[in-house]
């Protein structure tokens, strides 16, 4: 039996597929590329080009493998840009996410892991960790787009013999500490991955969105969790299911809020580069403080992370970005060597 995981070739994705061979599973990945890398995934994984929204490739592939659980990624996950284009975000993480549920179900699939986001919450008030059990008001259609998609899996339970996992990320960031993949997205706009090719003269400043919120610098506080560990987490995910686990829903974070000034400082540290940072007024849809409960997950999944330390993170995202600045470098370089030997 194998795992499909869609997405697999995005930036979570292709960490999942390399933990996932590396614990001898048979993994399937379906992506579209369009914001992932067919170089990202592992060699020993299956690769189909194409949308998870596409029900003849979906037929395909489920008649081509002995698929028992699927890994969902495949999505849209910028907040901003959600707000400008909403009908695309309802479109690619609610109703693509309906299409592959409807295919998997049609196939006798029961075993689903959903790659949710703390997007769900909205400002719900609370001041302290937040909680499954806390009030859900998304205030951005990103968020709105992955709640749906967790009503569609629950009401789907009731419906079918389906069983669910729906993981809500925080701030995921790092890479791979193998440094076999990584955040390798052109102009990406998670804060250590843009601070991390702003030490480094990939970008000539950052912007800091926000000065005056109730925290203790003034600018805005997130649970930041290293991909490494998340992907743990879906892999403790995969055991539950396997044991007759039922449907549950778990924030992945560490409890620990970092500032962006706290982030920013840390990148300078382990980088040993200062940049120049603008700032700017708060955006649309940007909360003060947003740190997790993970209580559920440590204690229903036993799960036990390994890099809680903000330093943690931003050294293997520091080293992946370096890393692929060398390969970048190494390519154009060989792409103008065989331009002049055939000229």
């Amino acid at each position: 039996m194998a795992v499909l995981v869609t997405g697999g070739a995005g930036y979570i994705g292709s960490h999942m597929v390399w933990a996932l061979l590396d614990a001898g599973e048979d993994v399937v990945v379906v992506d579209r590329l369009s914001t992932g890398f067919r170089w990202a995934v592992a060699p020993e994984a299956r690769f189909y080009l194409g949308d998870v929204g596409d029900e003849a490739l979906l037929q395909q592939i489920f008649a081509e493998n002995e698929i028992s659980e699927i890994i969902h990624f495949a999505g849209s996950a910028v907040v901003p840009e959600s707000i400008v284009k909403p009908l695309s975000y309802y479109e690619n993480n609610t109703g693509k996410t309906r299409a592959l549920l409807a295919a998997a179900l049609a196939a006798g699939i029961r075993h689903f892991i959903f790659s949710s986001t703390a997007a769900v919450y909205g400002s719900n008030g609370v001041d302290r960790p937040i909680r499954e059990s806390d009030p859900l008001a998304p205030q951005t259609p990103y968020g709105l787009s992955k709640l749906m998609s967790e009503m569609m899996l629950q009401d789907s339970a009731h419906a079918h013999d389906l069983r669910y996992v729906a993981l809500r990320y925080f701030n995921v960031a790092g890479a791979d500490p193998d440094l076999r993949t990584g955040q390798s997205t052109a102009n990406a706009t998670h804060l250590i991955k843009a601070a991390v090719e702003t030490a480094l003269g990939k970008r000539r400043k950052i912007d800091v969105f926000g000065t005056d919120y109730p925290t203790h610098d003034g600018t805005g506080v997130r649970d930041f969790i290293h991909v490494s560990d998340l992907v743990q987490a879906h892999m403790a995910a995969l055991r539950y299911l396997r044991d007759g686990g039922e449907p549950l829903v778990a924030n992945c974070g560490y409890g620990r809020g970092y500032s962006v000034l706290d982030v920013l400082s840390a990148v300078m540290e382990e980088s040993g580069r200062r940049f120049e940072v603008n700032y700017l007024p708060r955006r649309e849809g940007d909360l003060a403080s947003v740190i997790a409960d993970s209580s559920l997950l440590r204690h229903r999944l036993d799960w036990t992370p390994r890099f809680m330390g903000i330093h943690d993170i931003v050294r293997t995202a520091l080293e992946w970005d370096m890393l692929l600045t060398r390969r970048n470098n190494y390519s154009v370089t060989a792409m103008h060597q065989r331009l002049a030997a055939h000229f």
